[in-house]
């Protein structure tokens, strides 16, 4: 039994290990924060998946998936319209922890594809099943990429310029403008964003600027038209921003 009450889901048979279910979520809309007594490896045959844990926030194409261990607490929201089914197989725990404790990035290369839909198919011999479940776990290739997250600040001055850069991550106006436009000094704004989101003003804008790039990127727009869109000058510096805060460059993040 698991820590809520609840068995290890079995629809793939007596003594499967890995079960993998398929649902549609309402496009751009977050599910409440929950946790699974089993692990999963959420990911998306299209689109962007997003998902969110204390550790921070990921946006996930078809080629990355996110390794959330057992226990967990997370939120998933599909960022496309018409969102793809979401497969998430589950993973009992007994078989392994995978790749760590901790919420893992991890890539799904035509192998790993290949094998979820294999354990996704209805009515697969049990021998096929242990086949396969043995070599899930053996494959899943962690990625180094990064967490980003840009929290909004709880003081309503600078929760007015979260909000506005959010609306548009073009404007590069620094403190002092925004200073003027909400009734705080640069020195007090900064001061607000450091205290009650971890980062600095300018740190906190790069993730926001990288948060609207991933949609965008996803849609398969030219990296020079995100790079114009979210406030940055050039491909160059989009690209080696996006390769700091990400992990990856946005090539190999969006093969």
């Amino acid at each position: 039994m698991s820590q809520n009450g609840r068995p290890f889901p079995r629809e793939g048979g007596p003594g499967a290990a890995i079960v993998v279910g398929a649902f549609t979520l309402p496009p751009d809309v977050w599910q409440p924060t929950h946790r699974h007594p089993h692990h999963r490896l959420a990911r998306v045959p299209g689109g962007l998946l997003a998902v969110r844990t204390a550790a921070g926030a990921w946006l996930l194409p078809p080629s990355t998936a996110l390794w959330i261990p057992a226990g967990v607490p997370h939120a998933t929201a599909v960022l496309t319209d018409p969102a793809p089914p979401v497969r998430l197989p589950a993973i009992d725990p007994a078989v392994g922890r995978g790749p760590g404790r901790e919420p893992t990035a991890v890539r799904v290369d035509p192998l790993l594809s290949a094998l979820i839909d294999h354990l996704g198919r209805a009515g697969l011999p049990p021998d096929a099943r242990r086949r396969a479940e043995s070599v899930v776990l053996d494959v899943l290739d962690p990625l180094p990429v990064i967490a980003i997250s840009a929290g909004e600040p709880r003081d309503p001055r600078a929760r007015a310029v979260a909000r506005a850069l959010a609306l548009d991550p073009r404007d590069s106006r620094g403190l002092a403008a925004w200073g003027r436009e909400v009734g705080a000094s640069a020195r007090t704004l900064a001061r607000l964003f450091t205290a009650e989101t971890g980062l600095t003003f300018g740190q906190w804008r790069e993730r926001l600027r990288m948060q609207a790039a991933m949609p965008l990127l996803a849609s398969d727009l030219p990296i020079e038209a995100v790079a114009r869109r979210v406030g940055y000058g050039s491909a160059s510096s989009f690209v080696a921003a996006f390769h700091r805060i990400v992990g990856l460059t946005p090539r190999q993040y969006f093969p």
